[in-house]
């Protein structure tokens, strides 16, 4: 087979082990993104399986319908709305995803982005380099309100940090996050004006899909106290357009944090966000780890290998082996 790894930005997926499975296939990587979709389906037109990293690329029907020699993708993860996947059933594609990345990766960066936000250390560490010596005043978290928007595998790691830290953490979501709050001793707010209104830092740790899409409202933000952090390191699309830099320039919240944006990636510091000087920004670094990439492309060379040799693994359209 011809393999082709998309946006594979540290051409990571050939430096792991596991890849000597697949001797003898052709691996091509890219390392950069191209959203055009008449380009991207020229790129790929020779490719029998495609190696998709998270959603940094999408495939719609437009795209699909131009690759003549597709016959699997295997994305990592298992999130699929990025990709028509009934498109892929019609024309016989296979689309394998199964699993999730490493949690405690995500949650890591999470909290290096509150301790950096509320310690000012990316300014400080300019400052430094620019010969200046200790111009800021930072806050401690303990005693502080930590508020966790979903609770699920990385809101946990999250929560059970802050609370080592001395934190009170309350969270928001649904029955399932309200559930697990009770199960692990946190308390569930009396309401999303409170739960927005009394944390001093809030997190968000929610998926991104047709009902979460802008589900925090610029009202939302605006309640925030004007001492208190945002942080996202989930989708931007969870936050309503514009939202957050609007509250931003109200001054409540005070502060923001993310490692995610409508568009990626972001090229040439065109966004919003990296001009203000009160946000702490990322480039989508979340699972970005050693052993968050081993995690994901471990599980797709097993899916590739199990493909080629005809006994396909973690086939979410199983219809599409029947064409």
């Amino acid at each position: 087979m011809k393999i082709a790894i998309l946006d594979d930005y540290q051409d990571a997926f050939r430096k792991q082990k596991a890849v000597a499975k697949l001797a003898g296939h052709e691996i091509v990587a890219f390392t950069d993104t191209e959203k055009d979709p008449a380009r991207l389906a020229d790129r790929l037109k020779d490719a029998n399986a495609l190696v998709l990293t998270q959603q940094r690329s999408s495939f719609p029907r437009a795209v699909i319908e131009r690759l003549p020699n597709l016959k699997v993708i295997c994305q990592t993860g298992s999130g699929t709305a990025h990709i028509d996947v009934a498109a892929c059933s019609e024309r016989g594609v296979a689309v394998c995803a199964a699993g999730s990345g490493r949690s405690n990766s995500t949650a890591e960066l999470t909290w290096g982005l509150i301790l950096c936000s509320l310690r000012k250390l990316p300014f400080e560490v300019k400052q430094l380099r620019e010969g200046k010596w200790q111009s800021t005043v930072g806050v401690e978290v303990r005693d502080k309100t930590l508020g966790i928007y979903a609770l699920g595998k990385i809101g946990g790691i999250v929560a059970a940090v802050g609370k080592a830290f001395g934190m009170r953490v309350v969270c928001w979501g649904r029955e399932t996050t309200k559930k697990r709050a009770a199960e692990a001793g946190y308390e569930f707010a009396a309401s999303r004006e409170a739960f927005f209104s009394e944390c001093d830092v809030i997190s968000l740790h929610l998926p991104l899909n047709k009902d979460t899409r802008g589900i925090v409202k610029v009202a939302d933000l605006k309640r925030m106290k004007p001492t208190a952090l945002f942080v996202n390191p989930s989708r931007m699309g969870l936050v309503a357009d514009g939202a957050l830099v609007e509250a931003l320039k109200s001054g409540r919240p005070g502060l923001a944090a993310t490692d995610v944006y409508e568009e990626e990636p972001v090229v040439g510091a065109n966004h919003a966000l990296l001009k203000m000087d009160n946000v702490v920004c990322t480039p989508h670094l979340g699972y970005v780890t050693e052993e968050g990439y081993h995690n994901f492309y471990t599980t797709i060379i097993d899916e590739l290998a199990a493909f080629a040799a005809g006994n396909p693994i973690n086939v979410v359209n199983a219809d599409a082996l029947k064409k």
